[in-house]
């Protein structure tokens, strides 16, 4: 079984805007975090997309992490993920093409199948496009391709991103990618930090199909977890408090910005509310070091995952950036 000094460290990052602060508050804060993961040790940083959402930041991803590149050094960035179906796939390799051109060997692709946003915001995205979710498979493929070296006769060429070999990720929280990432022999990454109830078959069903192929001899697999780590538990159930408003404004329709954290929640949710963010946060660890520790050995002693990538929604930035500080040190203990 392994343990976690043998098991990747990683960071998901949504550039989380703060009630009080500003979208380029956001941005710059993103960007610290990522020099504080380099310097820490962390494996990846990833930005995920999403569109019409007024606490996310990072809708731009590809844009932001150029930002990131261009301001960090040895650190692999990536997407966690871009979101498929918004995009014509020529487009998603010039863009990472692109960036692997000028950063190489730190730029990651993760692929997700879901649009990332409401049916109003997804129509605005594809204005024009028909592409649905059923084209998933073959959009992968055809980016696959994009980073490869040509083939004779083929038509279009992505320029940058041809020869690039961009490592290619697939993303899900459901059976469809973990089934498609094995058929591919790509990487596979579950979105248990927002939706943990398929991640015990998504996984099974991915390491049992898994085939391997000239990107991966076995499967590799990483899983989302959100944390909220401090000195003390008491004080990490203070803070995971802006996490739990967050996700309650993503239930009512209302705002996502982060609010300060607050004593208690009774009062602000209703039974069958808390119930669903503890349904949401089922995977999450929240305490003390210790606390958080012995619960990443129960995740990695059930689930066996090559990789933990962690999200953070803490309301002060300092003590967000102490949130990853602190797992590092877990990881080193």
């Amino acid at each position: 079984m392994r343990s976690l000094k043998d098991t990747q460290f990683s960071i998901l990052e949504l550039a989380p805007v703060r009630d009080d602060k500003s979208i380029q508050f956001s941005l710059h804060h993103a960007l610290a975090l990522a020099q504080k993961a380099e310097l820490l040790g962390y494996r990846r940083l990833w930005l995920a997309e999403h569109h019409n959402m007024d606490g996310i930041a990072s809708s731009a991803t590809a844009v932001l992490l150029g930002y990131i590149l261009a301001n960090t050094h040895t650190l692999t960035v990536g997407s966690g993920g871009i979101m498929l179906p918004n995009h014509a796939p020529l487009l998603v390799a010039e863009q990472f093409g692109t960036l692997a051109t000028l950063y190489p060997n730190r730029v990651e692709l993760g692929l997700g199948r879901a649009p990332g946003t409401d049916q109003v915001t997804m129509r605005a995205l594809r204005r024009g496009r028909q592409e649905t979710e059923d084209q998933f498979p073959q959009d992968v493929l055809e980016i696959l391709q994009y980073f490869k070296a040509p083939v004779p006769h083929q038509r279009i060429v992505a320029t940058p991103g041809q020869n690039t070999h961009v490592p290619v990720w697939l993303l899900g929280s459901s059976l469809f990618s973990a089934q498609l990432a094995a058929k591919l022999g790509l990487p596979y990454s579950f979105a248990s930090h927002f939706a943990p109830r398929m991640l015990d078959q998504a996984i099974k069903l991915y390491r049992e199909n898994f085939e391997p192929s000239e990107y991966l001899d076995r499967p590799y697999v990483s899983m989302g977890v959100p944390t909220v780590v401090a000195q003390t538990d008491a004080e990490a159930e203070y803070l995971a408090t802006s996490a739990y408003q967050r996700v309650l404004g993503l239930m009512r329709g209302q705002s996502l910005k982060l609010k300060a954290p607050v004593k208690t929640m009774e009062g602000l949710w209703s039974p069958a509310e808390k119930m669903s963010v503890d349904n949401f946060y089922a995977m999450a660890q929240i305490g003390s070091p210790e606390t958080v520790k012995a619960g990443l050995e129960k995740l990695l002693e059930k689930y066996n995952v090559d990789e933990f990538i962690f999200t953070c929604d803490i309301y002060d930035t300092d003590k967000r950036i102490e949130n990853f500080e602190l797992l590092m040190n877990i990881k080193n203990s």
